[in-house]
């Protein structure tokens, strides 16, 4: 059968939400109307999706199924979109774009330059990500390719490793450990990590680290600006690869190397299924850049 991607964006907010009403008003649509459009999407797979009364709305099997399946179709199918509208407007008006994204501390310069020097018509343009959203923008076609920072939901992707490098502990400026040239992990057991540990599995293996200091929560922070800030006030510690501390340098952290921690890694990343040549193109001007950098810095 055709599956309509409307009523699977219906679906979709419904149950993230688990209530009609409040997915009718995230999607601008009258209740009746949501109403209606699920029970044809339950009708067209022959499966009740949800088990709803006056008090709640629950998933059953098949809409926990669909819920699984969904988001990545949904995400392909407006990938599609905004690929295929770039592609067009090197028939249109305008040049065809390339889309590059990229963390910061990882500069993609050289390779952007690169490709534009290779291929004059192309509009090559950048678009910074973060950790939340970075694979992400490769699936839904934000971009079409980019500079990922591990770990990384790989489900969907095609990963080029492209350089690894050292981690560092970030301290108040003020620091017992401030001045010294490495540390090892065990001497920042007693520090509050400000960060999710699975970006630091080592942090967990410390001894009593997760019994530690009940009384002293992790404050919901996400992006690296805010957790610098509680740094700079003394409430904890990050651990960032080096080129991401060095990115955001402030009088008021320092960063020490760890020495213990296995190297950060960076890699190439876009679509599954994606056959574009300038995707590995990109991928090979990206490569030799970081290579170049490793040899003139020794640090990748």
């Amino acid at each position: 059968m055709d599956v309509d991607l409307r009523k699977l964006r219906y679906f979709v907010a419904v149950a993230r939400e688990l209530h009609f009403g409040r997915a009718a008003v995230e999607l601008h649509i009258a209740q009746p109307v949501l109403s209606r459009q699920i029970r044809s999407l339950e009708a067209e797979f022959g499966a009740q999706l949800f088990r709803r009364d006056r008090r709640s709305t629950e998933l059953t099997d098949a809409g926990r199924q669909l819920l699984e399946d969904a988001p990545p179709l949904l995400a392909a199918a407006e990938a599609l979109r905004r690929r295929v509208g770039r592609s067009g407007e090197g028939a249109g008006e305008g040049p065809a774009r390339f889309v590059v994204g990229f963390m910061p501390g990882v500069a993609v310069t050289a390779a952007v330059r690169g490709l534009r020097g290779r291929h004059p018509g192309l509009a090559v343009e950048v678009v910074r990500s973060s950790w939340a959203d970075q694979a992400r923008m490769v699936l839904d076609g934000r971009v079409d390719v980019s500079c990922v920072r591990l770990p990384v939901d790989r489900q969907g992707l095609v990963l080029r490793p492209l350089f690894a490098e050292p981690r560092v502990a970030v301290l108040p400026a003020g620091h017992r450990l401030a001045g010294e040239v490495s540390v090892v992990m065990a001497e920042l057991g007693g520090e509050l990590l400000l960060q999710d540990p699975d970006f630091v599995p080592e942090w967990r293996d410390l001894p009593g680290v997760s019994g530690r200091r009940p009384e002293r929560s992790r404050p919901r922070v996400d992006t690296v600006e805010e957790k610098l800030e509680y740094v700079a006030a003394g409430e904890g510690m990050v651990v960032l690869p080096l080129s991401m501390a060095a990115f955001y340098t402030r009088a008021d952290v320092v960063h020490v190397p760890v020495s213990d921690l296995a190297p950060h890694r960076v890699c190439v990343a876009w679509a599954v299924g994606r056959t574009s040549p300038l995707l590995a193109e990109f991928a090979e001007l990206a490569g030799s850049a970081a290579e170049h950098l490793g040899s003139v810095g020794g640090s990748r």
